[in-house]
């Protein structure tokens, strides 16, 4: 039995979405699959229609019952999502699990032990994790041989990345056996310039360390997430569907015991050079320098930055700026507006596929998200989000 960790301590880089289709994609390949949820948000869960209120027992009894030597058989709480395909949901009560078992021996095994049982009953189990790093990483960790690191194609999580593995570095320092960690490019959307310069820096880095397959961006794979469904049930003929066969087709193929061998450490040797790209890529999109005015272009690079993505702040006016180059339409809906798109379109600036909208805002704490071409979603450009009751997430905005 294979077990897969999908890892990334920076929420709404589409973790559960590839853990879901990823275990989707396996059984429709034959395999005989267990997806893990061990985040207490639970949306494995959500993103296969299982209901909340008749979850009985979850991996949360589970895990405490063998860290309190009261072992409960994980298949006693399994669902059956399709032919080959089963779930061990979790609830909120596992965000309790780090304090509940606070000086417990062997804490830490306790997700690894439970999984020993069903060796025999599966040939993969994919584990999605929380966006944090604690307790229930370190246990999933510590179960996993393999370890898939999904990086969304924005410059942030190109910044974040060498941080992410570092915190893995520093985790499987503590584990017996290394994992096999690999980096997989999600929500690429090929139509930014952005978005394929970072998918360049990062395969000249890590090509050995990446899937040769990306997760592009595709709208039916939040569709599919919305009605509860798995991508290859909702729409077996779509992209996305055929990029998770893909990738199954490329983790299935890999040799485990070949790639173990490189320690996880030696990826340290790339953080260095992956964070220099990140700054490398930010330098590439700054404005021009001119004759005119030229103090004005004496900005940060931050600064620069912000005046081409994102969202900025000025004298109680907001810009929110964002990078479509291919797209017909660009708007913003929030709670500033009634979440009404077609209130609040962007206006596009220049032949370069960069919009722009200047809202007035009054001081407050404000959820919003882009509207492109029809299509809802997150802003690339801002870190600090919050998951809707959908199970995506809304970017955040704190107007001072």
């Amino acid at each position: 039995m294979r077990t897969i960790a999908v890892i990334n301590q920076k929420g709404g880089v589409g973790k559960t979405t590839i853990a879901i289709n990823l275990a989707s994609a396996m059984a429709h390949r034959g395999q005989r699959t267990l997806l893990v949820d061990v985040d207490p948000q639970s949306h494995c869960a959500v993103g296969l229609a299982v209901p909340e209120e008749q979850i009985e027992q979850s991996m949360f009894d589970v895990l405490i019952g063998q860290a309190r030597g009261e072992p409960l058989r994980v298949s006693e709480i399994l669902w059956k999502i399709s032919e080959r395909f089963e779930l061990a949901p979790s609830t909120i009560d596992l965000a309790t699990f780090e304090t509940q078992t606070t000086g417990l021996a062997e804490r830490e095994n306790c997700l690894r032990d439970v999984l020993l049982q069903l060796r025999n009953e599966f040939d993969y189990v994919v584990i999605d994790c929380p966006p944090s790093v604690g307790l229930l990483t370190f246990n999933a960790l510590r179960a996993a041989n393999d370890v898939i690191v999904p990086v969304e194609m924005g410059y942030f999580s190109l910044h974040g990345l060498s941080k992410q593995l570092e915190t893995l570095n520093a985790l499987s320092q503590q584990c017996p056996e290394r994992a096999n960690v690999m980096i997989l490019a999600s929500m690429y959307d090929i139509r930014t310039k952005m978005a394929r310069e970072i998918l360049g820096e990062l395969r000249k880095h890590f090509a050995e360390r990446m899937f040769k397959t990306v997760v592009n961006f595709n709208t039916k794979l939040k569709e599919a997430a919305s009605l509860g469904q798995p991508i290859s049930e909702y729409d077996p003929a779509s992209k996305g569907f055929k990029d998770f066969l893909a990738l199954t087709d490329e983790l299935v193929g890999t040799d485990t015991q070949v790639h173990r061998a490189e320690m996880v450490n030696t990826l340290q040797t790339r953080l260095q050079a992956i964070s220099a790209s990140a700054d490398e890529l930010l330098s590439s999109i700054q404005q021009p320098q001119t004759s005119i005015e030229p103090d004005k272009t004496k900005t940060t690079l931050e600064q620069k930055l912000a005046d081409f993505y994102g969202v900025r702040q000025d004298k109680g006016i907001v810009i929110f700026s964002a990078l479509y180059p291919r797209a017909q339409t660009v708007q913003i809906a929030g709670d500033f507006n009634g979440w009404k798109p077609e209130a609040a379109p962007l206006e596009k600036i220049g032949d370069g596929g960069n919009w722009q909208i200047k809202l007035p805002l009054n001081t407050g704490i404000y959820r919003y998200r882009l509207v492109v071409d029809g299509q809802w979603q997150q802003d690339p450009y801002n870190e600090i989000t919050e998951m809707n009751p959908f199970g995506e997430f809304n970017s955040v905005l704190n107007v001072e």
